[in-house]
């Protein structure tokens, strides 16, 4: 049996507590008086841990490696001042504050408080005005630009996710790389203020140790103003060095984080190899040292060495460089090979892609498809996507353009999943001219059938233009012919565009403001290709799904009781009444629709068969006729607004009478009385019987 670790290892071999303790440990250095001893070590240690920071931005790839520098950055500028608070109280009032800074004050200035305050300037000046402003500069304009770029980046995220490039969870693992990267530039921008005012909280400590030691020395310590300057003011600029000098390599990390770009490989070696690229930059260096050296008035020896010595590194660096291209040149002919033999699988391989909609044109037809000839036919198909949006509520796929040689020159075929669905031809420089009165077209040109509903047209040339249009001719140029012919096309065929795929998008944009309705009923209660069957049953008949919402929703309140596809299409039907009737509806706020005798209603529903294909009525062939007859007879005799014939039926039958009547009527529609909002008026035109008339 585990026992469970103690109250005090809980504690104190707890990082996060540890950390803890250090932070409340440096704002206690400012009250609490230390002993020189214990100032000297942490003198060394925050030397040491600068370098530690410092080399570890010059072995990273990515700042996301390093998201903690911001907030490293204040406690170490903390630790620093904690330091300079405890540093100033023992040299006030010992005169001593340890070795390190007494070393500082001896050995590196020898003992020369103005050329140690002449250095201490300089270190100042290069931190405060060069590295600290550089750096603060950078993080503001990085973070400026990173923000401006987010909406892109987060697209590109998206793009790539719905093309199915990256899973789900790396999509997301992605945006919060990019979120970090964000909050990283700002913090830094912020954190860099810090550095700066280190910086200058330095100079003043610096400049009150001074004045305050020789007052001490001079009241407390009997010493003479200059003894007591002297003194002091080596202790003081000691303490200000081992200070600064940390600081300038915590100021010089922050410069290379945030100038560096994102790289797979770390600093030394990203030098290394962009430096030492271009040998014949160095062998230039070396001939101009030399002539340099030649002069009489410089002096020789050092730049003849160095002439000698840059000479042999670019001899080097052109040998390797030489070696090293001949055996890329070597990896690429394997490649090459490797490809060679791989070549035959991987185009077979490619055959197997299918575009879901594409539209093959001839070669007389592919000006249309230039802008800079001032063809607009990718634009207007573009307009096709978004209008099939609005619409059907369906996103449609990104068509593709192909030219096919083995077509005619003004020939176009539209196909989906790569099978012909409709044809057409169109005349690049003419116009297309239909009477909409008269079957004929009573103009001279080049006699056609519209491609789209099949109706006489003439195709006219742009002179005849203006005589067509004073005729009352509807005038119609051939990118319109092939758009119209598309778009009734993918009306038609929408269902067949609506795949599990497409599915996913929307209810992933159903998801970013309904997302409880999507979470009730995706996966638990029905399956994607469930929703997506209900989905293209409507779609087959004309119903646009854009109210995702509503359809989501009433398959979630009647999906626990069936699974039925066919039914739960029925009870969404019920749920879109007002849409599925609005192109129905007159000026009256009428219906005008024909009705089903009642006994042929039992008859239909006492004879429905189901299949996998749906419901399907079961009935005697002359009782079919005889029902075909009869609704050809009301269509043909009876106007309907729109042209639209509208069929009325009781809910247990439309199904299966839609089923029977669209190999026949595809253009009527089929509703039942539950889809009729009460507000609707009902004009009955005729009753489909199965007695004589």
């Amino acid at each position: 049996m585990n026992k469970k670790p103690s109250l005090i290892k809980r504690i104190f071999f707890n990082v996060d507590t540890l950390v803890a303790f250090a932070v409340i440990s440096i704002v206690v250095m400012f009250i609490v008086p230390m002993k020189p001893e214990v100032l000297s070590v942490l003198l060394v240690f925050n030397l040491a841990f600068s370098l530690i920071i410092l080399l570890l931005t010059m072995f990273t790839t990515e700042i996301l490696q390093l998201t903690v520098f911001p907030t490293l950055l204040l406690i170490t500028t903390l630790f620093r001042l904690g330091l300079n608070v405890a540093s100033t109280r023992l040299i006030l009032t010992d005169g001593y504050a340890g070795d390190v800074v007494e070393a500082f004050g001896n050995f590196v200035v020898q003992g020369d408080y103005i050329v140690g305050a002449i250095l201490f300037i300089i270190i100042f000046i290069i931190q405060f005005v060069v590295i600290t402003n550089g750096s603060g500069r950078v993080a503001e304009v990085a973070a400026r630009f990173t923000l401006d770029a987010m909406p892109g980046k987060q697209m590109s995220i998206d793009a790539d996710l719905n093309a199915g490039i990256i899973t789900e969870r790396e999509a997301m693992e992605k945006r919060k790389d990019l979120q970090k990267e964000a909050d990283f530039y700002g913090s830094m921008d912020g954190a860099s203020k810090f550095v700066k005012g280190d910086a200058v909280a330095g100079i003043i400590i610096v400049i009150i140790n001074i004045i305050g030691g020789v007052l001490v020395g001079m009241v407390n310590m009997d010493l003479s103003a200059g003894e007591a300057l002297k003194k002091f003011s080596l202790l003081t600029i000691g303490d200000g060095l081992v200070n600064q000098i940390p600081a300038l390599l915590i100021s010089t990390s922050a410069g290379i984080l945030v100038t560096r770009s994102a790289s797979d490989e770390s600093f030394g070696k990203e030098l290394s190899e962009q430096l030492t690229s271009f040998p014949n930059v160095i062998a230039i260096t070396s001939v101009i040292l030399l002539m340099l050296g030649l002069i009489p008035s410089l002096p020789s020896v050092p730049f003849l060495v160095l002439s000698a010595i840059t000479a042999y590194f670019a001899y080097s660096l052109d040998k390797d460089g030489k070696g090293k291209k001949k055996t890329t040149q070597q990896a690429k002919e394997e490649v090459q090979a490797t490809e060679a033999i791989k070549k035959e699988p991987e185009n077979i391989m490619n055959l197997f892609q299918v575009d879901m909609l594409e539209i093959e044109i001839g070669y007389g037809l592919i000006p249309l498809t230039d802008s800079g000839a001032g063809g607009d036919l990718l634009d207007r198909i573009a307009a096709v996507r978004r209008q099939c949006a609005l619409e059907l509520g369906i996103a449609v796929q990104p068509i593709r353009i192909r030219d096919n040689l083995q077509l005619g020159t003004n020939e176009y075929r539209i196909k989906i999943k790569g099978s012909e669905v409709a044809h057409g031809e169109i005349m690049s420089n003419h116009y297309l001219a239909m009477d909409p009165v008269n079957s004929t077209v009573d103009i001279e040109g080049i006699k056609t059938i519209e491609p789209t509903f099949g109706l006489p047209a003439v195709w006219i040339s742009s002179d005849q233009k203006d005589k067509a249009e004073m005729m009352g001719l509807t005038i119609v140029d051939p990118v319109t012919v092939l758009i119209t012919h598309l778009t009734e096309v993918i009306k038609q065929h929408s269902h067949e565009l609506l795949g599990r795929q497409e599915v996913k998008m929307l209810l992933d944009v159903v998801k970013e403001n309904y997302g409880a309705v999507v979470d009730e009923l995706v996966p638990d209660l029905m399956s994607l290709g469930e929703v997506q069957k209900v989905l293209q049953n409507l779609l087959k008949e004309g119903v646009p799904i854009r109210d995702m919402v509503t359809i989501l929703e009433s398959l979630a309140d009647n999906s626990r009781t069936t699974k039925d596809t066919e039914l739960l299409t029925e009870y969404v039907r019920i749920s879109l009444g007002r849409v599925i009737c609005k192109p129905f509806i007159d000026e009256d706020n009428n219906i005008n629709v024909i009705t089903m005798d009642p006994e042929l209603e039992q008859l239909i529903g006492d004879n429905i068969h189901k299949s996998i294909q749906g419901s399907f009525p079961s009935l005697n062939p002359d009782i079919t006729q005889k029902i075909f007859t009869n609704i050809n007879e009301i269509v043909q005799n009876t106007g309907f607004y729109n042209n639209s014939p509208v069929i009325l039926c009781s809910p247990r039958i439309r199904p299966a009478l839609k089923r029977m009547l669209e190999l026949v009527f595809p253009e009527v529609a089929v509703i039942s009385m539950n889809e009729v909002p009460g507000n609707i008026g009902i004009n009955s035109v005729g009753m489909v019987t199965l007695n004589d008339n």
